[in-house]
């Protein structure tokens, strides 16, 4: 098997509390994907990272990630497969500069210090964040300290990255400079969001789940233009495909299939 391939059958997730997050998801990713993972609030996508990551351990099913399937014996390597971007940078910036940040993994992997300076320096040039090295991550915008996530994160090497809201709290241009950013990653990528208009944008894939299951899974640009599908499993149509409310064509210049009244 390819150290690329994600491989879910029938996976299972239950919180401590009883809670029931993921019921029977099955699902095949393979190398150099770009897949958003899209529900409404409380429909496993979180989870769902978490596990593929290696953060929890499945409670049913089959979870292989990479050439490993996800067990406590196997976290540590797993973990070395899939890197995390979590939602708020303030849980992967905690050293006095974002230099030493970035560098803080490959040295707990007992690298040479030529080594990790090399990595850390290629991180950082790769997000454009090379001038930002010696400034503490406190003094940071917020689109500043994600890229200063996503650097800390390409230092440790992975092979696939996995990405929580990526685009949340970010203003308009360091919206678009992630998605720029995104887009020229030729990792394997997973991205759970509510930015449907992210995932048009940086992914080709769609997987959306309702209530801990797939619901849907195909190419973005089609499962995200299905306005009344979207509206069954609590979504909205991505602003980029819905009509203007005024005179009901959307942004590619087609009309849209259904006009709404002016507010």
């Amino acid at each position: 098997m390819s150290h690329h391939i994600i491989e879910a059958n029938e996976l299972e997730y239950a919180y401590p509390d009883g809670t029931q997050a993921l019921r029977g998801v099955s699902f095949r990713i393979t190398h150099g994907e770009s897949v958003g993972i899209v529900g409404a609030n409380g429909a496993g996508k979180s989870t769902l990272l978490m596990l593929i990551a290696g953060c929890l351990v499945p409670s049913g099913g089959n979870l292989r990630t990479g050439d490993f399937p996800v067990s406590k014996e196997t976290l540590a390597r797993i973990r070395r497969t899939v890197g995390v971007v979590f939602q708020d940078p303030d849980d992967q910036l905690f050293m006095p500069t974002v230099g030493e940040d970035v560098a803080f993994g490959p040295t707990n992997m007992e690298l040479s210090a030529t080594e990790v300076e090399r990595r850390t320096t290629a991180a950082l040039e790769s997000v454009g964040a090379s001038r930002l090295r010696d400034r503490p991550p406190y003094r940071l915008s917020g689109g500043e300290k994600r890229r200063a996530a996503i650097a800390c994160v390409l230092a440790m090497s992975p092979d696939i990255l996995a990405l929580d809201e990526p685009t949340s709290g970010l203003d308009p241009s360091a919206r678009r400079s992630l998605i720029f950013l995104l887009r020229g990653f030729a990792h394997t990528k997973l991205i759970a969001t509510h930015d449907l208009d992210l995932v048009l944008d940086a992914c080709d894939r769609v997987m959306v789940l309702c209530e801990g299951r797939i619901a849907a899974d195909g190419p973005a640009r089609s499962v995200l233009a299905d306005g009344p599908a979207l509206a069954k499993w609590g979504l909205e149509a991505p602003l980029s495909v819905q009509g203007c409310p005024i005179c009901g064509r959307r942004a590619n210049g087609s009309d849209s299939a259904q006009r709404r009244d002016p507010v």
